[in-house]
């Protein structure tokens, strides 16, 4: 039998590792707060800080699979994918030109690896183009997102007479709390009422942690929608809830994946009670992809005529 002593020794070392993941989650979100709302090339900064350091975890899982992909080109694509993106926002360069970086990127990855004393594989290629695709054009999307000006996306604008909020602030702060209630509602309610798992790639996530994220994105979509003085309001932002959700589900399980396949239970552990830098960003590569090309593709024709 378990003795008291173990299971009391159990409890308070959960404890404890909560305590630890509320206080870095916290950390982290109000760091996020901070750079979101200061924009322009502080936001790029940040967020080049950031994908160096998940590519890094990234190609470390790679390298344990024995592939040897191109980390330290890719590494530098990634940076100049996210500062022609900046740029091209602030008139310094032409859209077209940092629409190119993207394939010239892969171009230069392919010859890189061409030119190693050892050919590389199909996997090395395919490593190093999902490294490029992964962390450098999805999470660039979060500066597109950001830089965005138009007020028809975002009319509560319009009564505000703080010059520095956009649509763009507005909409990306948006983004963050439904992906932030999506990651609590899953492990809330996952943790509480948990009993079917959905996947086997990620066994401690539950079907019934699943609909505990979609209900708290949904909800705080709806209210965003509201607030925004979108079309449609709570409809619409509640739908665009539900893909965040969605899209977040499957940056953490398409992070599992890549985990389990190559063996380890944390891409790093840079982040104390969370794991590595991929381990909390992974609900947010997919998502701002997601919500730009709705707000700008579909926003505008579901708008009253």
């Amino acid at each position: 039998m378990i003795s008291d002593a173990t299971t009391g020794k159990a409890v308070s070392k959960r404890r404890a590792a909560d305590h630890k993941r509320l206080v870095s989650g916290v950390l982290v979100g109000l760091f996020g707060l901070v750079v979101v709302g200061l924009g322009g090339w502080w936001f790029t900064i940040a967020l080049g800080v950031i994908v160096h350091l998940g590519l890094l975890e990234f190609f470390r899982m790679a390298q344990f699979k024995g592939m040897r992909p191109a980390t330290k080109t890719t590494l530098v694509a990634c940076q100049l994918l996210l500062i022609s993106t900046q740029w091209s926002v602030n008139g310094g360069i032409a859209s077209s030109l940092a629409d190119a970086v993207l394939p010239l990127s892969g171009a230069a990855i392919c010859g890189w690896l061409l030119l190693q004393p050892i050919t590389g594989s199909i996997a090395d290629i395919a490593a190093s183009i999902f490294g490029l695709f992964y962390l450098g054009f999805l999470p660039s999307h979060w500066l597109r997102l950001r830089n965005l000006e138009a007020v028809d996306i975002a009319p509560l604008v319009d009564y505000m007479s703080w010059t520095w909020i956009s649509s763009g602030l507005l909409i990306t702060l948006m983004a963050c709390l439904m992906v932030v209630a999506s990651d609590i509602g899953s492990y809330v309610i996952g943790r509480r009422f948990g009993h079917h798992p959905l996947s086997p790639i990620s066994p401690g996530k539950t079907i019934e942690g699943a609909y505990g994220g979609l209900v708290s994105a949904v909800l705080i979509g709806a209210l965003g929608g509201a607030l925004l003085e979108w079309p449609y309001g709570p409809l619409a932002g509640g739908c665009l809830g539900a893909l965040v959700a969605l899209f977040a589900l499957v940056g953490d399980l398409t992070e599992s994946m890549m985990k389990r396949d190559a063996g380890v239970k944390d891409s790093g552990d840079a982040l104390p009670g969370h794991g590595g830098i991929l381990d909390r960003i992974d609900s947010y590569l997919f998502t701002p992809a997601v919500v730009f090309y709705v707000v700008t593709l579909v926003m505008p024709v579901m708008a009253p005529g």
